[in-house]
């Protein structure tokens, strides 16, 4: 016979033991993952630990990150050249990309495109060299995307200069091509 000590010992010890249980699945029987549990998604009760899920903030969506990254690409308008050249160099081809994305999904959106070159050269020979910069970067545009009617494309030549200097570093920081919008 078991003493009335021992038994409230064993049955306080059965409760013990059934409240440490081990989780392990049983045919037929389904257990919510920590992040399930979380968020009630199996039950289908919102917030399944009681803390209201809209509440809390959020992270951003791939198609915001996208946009991020698009509109930080757009930051950048303006493209070098080398000397004596008209060809888009391929470290401007993703900005340039991002920029026809952005038109061609804006039709309203217009965009100037000056072409711009260094002091070397006659100012006859600079301007044709800053149209041809200029028009490099409108085929671009337009070859993804952008229809002709939102760009305009203007040559300054030497006459507008970024660094006024008579050295190659000068100069090119002065072979380019600048996206204006307006």
């Amino acid at each position: 016979m078991i003493s009335k000590k021992n038994g409230l010992a064993l049955a306080l010890s059965m409760a013990v033991l059934a409240g440490c249980s081990s989780t392990s699945e049983q045919p037929g029987t389904e257990v919510d993952t920590p992040a399930q549990q979380n968020t009630g998604a199996t039950t289908g009760q919102p917030g399944g630990d009681g803390v209201d899920q809209s509440a809390l903030p959020k992270g951003p969506t791939q198609q915001e990150i996208y946009e991020r990254e698009q509109a930080a690409l757009r930051e950048i308008r303006t493209f070098y050249f080398e000397f004596d050249r008209s060809d888009i160099k391929p470290e401007f081809r993703l900005p340039l990309m991002a920029h026809a994305r952005f038109l061609a999904s804006n039709p309203g959106m217009k965009v100037l495109i000056e072409g711009h070159c260094d002091e070397r050269g006659t100012k006859e020979y600079n301007m044709a060299l800053g149209e041809r910069r200029a028009k490099s970067l409108e085929r671009f545009l337009v070859v993804n995307g952008v229809a002709s009617n939102q760009i305009e494309v203007l040559s300054y030549g030497e006459e507008q200069p970024m660094d006024p200097d008579h050295t190659e570093n000068a100069w090119s920081k002065n072979r380019r091509g600048v996206l204006v919008y307006k």
